[in-house]
């Protein structure tokens, strides 16, 4: 074999290796049945925000303990305990993406990155400028 053979090979391993290693860390979202199946196991919901149920939060009682109830597109429905304060924007927003583990019936996250919060608000169009826009044309 030529080295400019063996070089290629040797490149083709590394990317192989490196593909495989970015496959590893792809996470895919859950359901709530099916993280309660994977109970103790990190896991990733898109879920909407219940806000029916009360939001229980009082930073004068205890600042690091936030809970709100969540509900999959399935109808499953659980309620999830934060152990830090409520993020701003927190009522306007609709859906959020949590990154935890169920324990028992209840989803927890620990950290601060494992909610991210898809606020309606900052995706839909303003009428009021749509029609100024329509009427310079």
């Amino acid at each position: 074999m030529k080295k400019t053979h063996i070089i290629i090979l040797i490149f083709i391993a590394i990317a192989i290796a490196a593909l495989v290693s970015f496959m590893g860390s792809l996470s895919t979202y859950e359901t709530i049945a099916s993280a309660r199946q994977k109970e103790g196991k990190s896991v990733t919901l898109y879920v909407n925000v219940d806000h029916s149920q009360v939001i229980d939060y009082d930073p004068a009682k205890d600042p690091n303990y936030f809970a709100f109830h969540v509900t999959d597109t399935l109808g499953n429905k659980t309620k999830v305990v934060c152990n830090f304060e409520k993020p701003y924007d927190f009522d306007k927003a609709e859906a959020v993406t949590l990154k935890g583990k169920m324990e028992g019936d209840i989803f927890r996250i620990s950290g601060r990155d494992g909610i991210l919060l898809k606020c309606p608000s900052k995706y839909k169009d303003d009428p009021n400028m749509a029609k100024k826009n329509l009427s310079q044309n």
